[in-house]
């Protein structure tokens, strides 16, 4: 039998292996990393019959081109791109069985950042704390691809499921982040919380797997000592120095010395891995669980 592997052909701007993270090392500060949008990433896996947590690609905005060394089914989902075999389009967010020597290339992301490239059988990487996930902040697992570098990839896991369709929806337009009260929302004054809310911000170029930056109006805060540090975890919404914030993904820190002043909703996940530098998004208060109200 030929040894299942594939080659990269065009490495993109940044595509990472990425499978369910490290849960459970926070003590250690080994945040849990794993892939962004843990909706797009398990229904790529599932659409190839796969485990809902294999080992996948997860590509930045400008997609990869892969050349199969043997044949394989997979599956592209997430951020919309077009996905091409040999140049000729194939389906997007569906099973797609390839030959030997075929070169699947999925193209620039025309909505949301990060697609997930999923292949039957799983990538196969070095497993580090029970991972392979690439931790961009610690330097955990492998390094983002490269041209001419060699994936191999296990066994096939189990049928490939018969299918119809199975639509993914990119969020689009402006985001709408429903947020609960963080542990230091006290720090905004009365004009700050009003702000939070009331505006429009502009996701930054400055954004990555860490965290992605809003910029917007400076929010107000009332004066207060330094702050010792604190944990924090996916999705928590930071108060700068300079009163833009910050909100925090999979490859966030363990615990950091500025203010926590909000928590995105966890179903807001796919929405964040998804927020497109030079996007608008809004912050809102969430309507059900978490902290008391605002």
């Amino acid at each position: 039998m030929p040894t299942r592997a594939v080659e990269v052909v065009r490495a993109g701007a940044l595509v990472t292996v990425q499978d369910g993270g490290r849960p459970g090392y926070a003590h250690l500060g080994v945040p849990r990393s794993g892939a962004l949008d843990t909706v797009a990433f398990t229904r790529a896996n599932l659409l190839v019959g796969n485990r809902a947590d294999a080992p996948a690609l997860e590509t930045t905005l400008d997609g990869v081109a892969l050349r199969l060394c043997s044949a394989a089914v997979v599956a592209v989902t997430g951020a919309q791109a077009e996905v091409t075999v040999d140049g000729r389009p194939v389906a997007w967010s569906m099973p797609v069985a390839l030959k030997a020597g075929s070169v699947l290339d999925v193209g620039l992301a025309e909505a949301g950042v990060r697609c997930y490239v999923a292949i039957d059988g799983g990538f196969k990487a070095p497993v580090t704390l029970g991972s392979c996930s690439t931790d961009l902040l610690s330097g955990l697992g492998p390094p983002p691809l490269a041209v001419g570098q060699r994936l191999a990839v296990g066994p096939s896991q189990g049928p490939v499921p018969a299918v119809d369709v199975a639509p993914y929806h990119v969020p689009a337009g402006p985001l709408v982040l429903p947020v609960h009260p963080g542990p230091r929302r006290s720090w905004l004054t009365e004009q700050g919380e009003h702000d939070l809310f009331a505006q429009t911000y502009t996701v930054s170029p400055a954004s990555n797997r860490i965290a992605f930056r809003l910029v917007g109006k400076v929010l107000e805060s009332a004066p207060r000592p330094e702050l010792p540090s604190e944990g924090l975890v996916w999705g928590a919404v930071q108060l700068l120095k300079n009163g833009e914030i910050l909100v925090f993904l999979a490859d966030h820190p363990t615990t950091g010395g500025y203010p926590v002043i909000a928590v995105v909703d966890p179903a807001a996940r796919s929405a964040c891995a998804q927020a497109r530098p030079g996007g608008s998004v809004r912050l809102e208060r969430a309507s059900r669980g978490g902290f008391i109200g605002w």
